[in-house]
């Protein structure tokens, strides 16, 4: 099937002849038993009987099958937040005075994890551009643990080359992605040498601003049972309320990607021909440094994109004087939000970070939601006035 389908009929149990038609809530902390063997065993892997909910739970398990069959993955580990994710895969996977190789494009939470891990533990990181092979391979070391990308960056739009730097890495190399712009709609990182993806599913896949979660996809299932291992223990488990409501989003996804998507074409085209905007970076414009591989890698552009103006102080001035666009964090729900990156959601990043990442003081980044367009315009063009 299709993912458009796929996210519609998501998997759980029979139950005695009938199933119900949305995913029953498990909202329990534990299970009971009546066999002290069983219950033992299934404390130490992650598919045995559901024990404790820190350890799994039948609606947090029908979403990580959910997600892992759109990803194409053996399968997943739900946690409490995007961060959470990232987190738990990392530190599993990574011991002290080990290598990262990362693309200088990220998420400012990410860059804020690698800088602490470098900082406690002697993590060292190389930062590449994200989309040529041989620096990849220039890079690696005999301790080169990860190399960790993003299909769409946060907030630039720039497109890793997922094929061709996974390759350059090998199989020796942890290669982690961070697929939250695109969702598995747009592309499946698993199909292109991945070996393990992970979401904010506060983001698309829950869709409603509603719900705080993250999940991790496996290619290989030696590397789910290593990173559940450590999960448990660090305690970034998924709630069964939020996993619930994560699922009910997922159903229309597919509608609302697609909506976002033209949405933000209308709006990244006319932002291109305003005087006012310097840039914008998003991977639909022919002109986007990353457009032709998008066309090729992805089912989309995405609709989470960022745009320049002239400085800080034009950056300011324009997040204060929206009126239907709300300025929040996060992105990927119904409404429309803006943010302004230098000062929130990579507040961590130092000057020379922020230039090595393409962020200015007037770079603006826009979450497209699926409100009319041109309204949406009206108000993005007063406030540019």
């Amino acid at each position: 099937m299709r993912p458009e389908t796929r996210v519609v009929h998501t998997a759980f149990p029979d139950l005695e002849g009938s199933r119900p038609l949305a995913v029953p809530l498990h909202q329990t902390s534990g299970f009971a038993f009546t066999d002290l063997d069983t219950f033992a065993e299934s404390m130490n892997k992650p598919d045995g009987a559901f024990v404790y909910t820190r350890l799994g739970n039948p609606t947090v398990r029908t979403l990580e099958n959910a997600i892992a069959d759109l990803e194409g993955g053996a399968a997943a580990l739900a946690t409490s937040s995007g961060m959470g994710a990232i987190n738990a895969v990392l530190l599993a996977a990574l011991s002290a005075g080990d290598h990262v190789i990362a693309q200088r494009s990220l998420y400012g939470g990410t860059h804020a994890l690698l800088h602490d891990l470098t900082q406690r533990w002697g993590v060292e990181v190389t930062y590449v551009g994200g989309h040529d092979p041989d620096e990849v391979r220039a890079a690696l070391r005999p301790r080169t643990r990860v190399l960790y990308l993003e299909t769409i960056s946060n907030p630039t739009g720039h497109v890793s080359d997922l094929p061709a730097l996974a390759a350059a890495a090998g199989e020796d190399v942890l290669v982690v992605v961070d697929n939250t712009f695109a969702s598995p709609l747009l592309c499946r990182p698993i199909e292109h040498g991945a070996h393990v993806v992970v979401h904010s599913t506060t983001k698309y896949l829950g869709g409603h601003s509603d719900v705080t979660g993250g999940i991790a996809v496996f290619a290989r299932s030696d590397d789910h049972v290593r990173t559940w291992h450590h999960s448990i223990e660090l305690g970034v488990t998924a709630d069964p309320f939020a996993a619930w409501l994560t699922i009910r989003g997922l159903r229309t996804l597919a509608l609302r990607v697609r909506r976002h998507e033209e949405n933000a074409a209308v709006l990244a085209h006319r932002l291109a021909e305003h005087p006012s905007v310097r840039a914008v970076h998003w991977p639909g414009l022919p002109d986007h440094p990353s457009h032709a591989l998008a066309a090729k890698l992805l089912d989309g552009f995405g609709s989470t994109f960022s745009f320049d103006l002239a400085d800080k102080a034009a950056g300011r001035a324009f997040v204060t004087a929206l009126e239907l666009v709300h300025l929040a964090p996060s992105l990927g729900g119904t409404e429309t939000l803006v943010l302004h990156p230098a000062s929130t959601s990579h507040r961590q990043l130092s000057e020379e970070e922020l230039r090595a990442a393409g962020i200015t003081g007037g770079t603006i980044r826009l979450s497209v939601g699926i409100e009319d367009p041109d309204d949406l315009w009206a108000d993005i063009a007063q406030a540019l006035a």
